[in-house]
């Protein structure tokens, strides 16, 4: 797609505007009702789909295949970055009436660091052809790890704090409680961090490695930085919502991350095809409606297995309790 910078400054100035209203009507700490989250949830989708219906009119239906196509990959993987936002939110024992603002800050970080590996990604693209087979060989590495975490499971785990953070607490101290939604209060004379701040930057620092493998991803559906900075911005934007309100089924998809592996692997491949068809070696190419399709079809089997492995697990569950009594 050609898009004028007017069209690009519209748009970042609409998506700030989205954010401000989301941020301006949760600003008041409070507990996100499961109403509120699923109301905000569809109406997010409907933002994405009528983007989508507006890239149709604008460019056709290729770039619009493409947009839906990033949007479900990078949705699909936000879901799974949950399952870290949990354990964030349990190692720090954030009270939920903070939650949201410490996701709504969270979700800000993400979209300015993704936007910064978007921008890097596209003048890397340009100049440097041979980088798809890098981004396939990476997605296809990430799709293997996926599988050997989730045999691990390794989503049962505790989070660890990086070495960095521990270094930006011990510099500056950490309060021992919270404090409303204040980042820094003075203790004993000294200036020192609220646990929110400390929570804030544990979820954006995730953030960024999150990124190491979403951003590679959905540049193997469409190279257009303009569809991938809008697919990831939409995918993140209900990000907050979501969390509220899938929280008590995270646990429940139990094959995510097998699925995602699928979907990574794939389109792994997809890059390295695409790199060997530039190199001019006559290969087949992935269209974008079968990796479409693809995509869809892998996360709705997912979905379906991963509700009956958990209803099957819950039955034995109760039904060992029960003998036991």
């Amino acid at each position: 797609m050609n898009v004028s910078l007017s069209v690009w400054l519209l748009t970042i100035v609409a998506l700030c505007a989205l954010v401000a209203v989301d941020f301006f009507i949760g600003r008041k700490p409070h507990d996100v009702s499961i109403r509120e989250a699923g109301t905000w949830t569809i109406a997010w989708v409907v933002l994405a789909c009528l983007f989508g219906l507006g890239l149709f009119v604008y460019g056709g239906g290729g770039p619009t295949g493409e947009f839906f196509a990033g949007y479900i990959t990078e949705k699909s993987l936000s879901v799974d970055n949950l399952f870290v936002f949990v354990l964030i939110m349990g190692k720090f024992a954030v009270p939920s009436q903070y939650q949201q603002r410490v996701l709504m800050v969270g979700v800000i970080m993400a979209l300015v660091l993704r936007a910064g590996f978007i921008a890097a990604g596209a003048a890397i693209i340009s100049a440097f052809s041979w980088v798809f087979y890098l981004f396939g060989a990476f997605l296809i590495w990430t799709a293997w790890k996926l599988i050997q975490d989730a045999r691990k499971e390794e989503h049962e785990e505790e989070y660890e704090e990086s070495k960095l953070l521990k270094a930006v607490e011990k510099r500056f101290g950490v309060a021992d409680r919270y404090h409303g939604t204040k980042l820094f209060i003075t203790e004993n004379g000294k200036r020192v961090m609220t646990p929110m701040l400390v929570v804030m930057l544990a979820i954006g620092s995730t953030d960024v490695l999150f990124a190491l493998d979403s951003i590679p991803a959905i540049y193997g559906l469409t190279q257009d930085p303009y569809i991938v900075f809008t697919a990831n911005a939409f995918a993140l934007m209900g990000l907050r919502q979501l969390y509220f309100l899938i929280g008590g089924l995270l646990k429940k998809l139990v094959h995510l991350s097998y699925g995602l592996s699928i979907i990574l692997g794939f389109i792994g491949v997809k890059l390295v095809l695409h790199a060997l068809h530039e190199s001019g070696v006559h290969v087949p190419e992935i269209s974008i409606p079968f990796s479409l399709g693809f995509i869809v079809l892998v996360l709705a089997i997912t979905t379906v297995t991963s509700l009956r492995a958990s209803k099957k697990q819950e039955l034995e569950q109760a039904e060992s309790e029960h003998m036991a009594q």
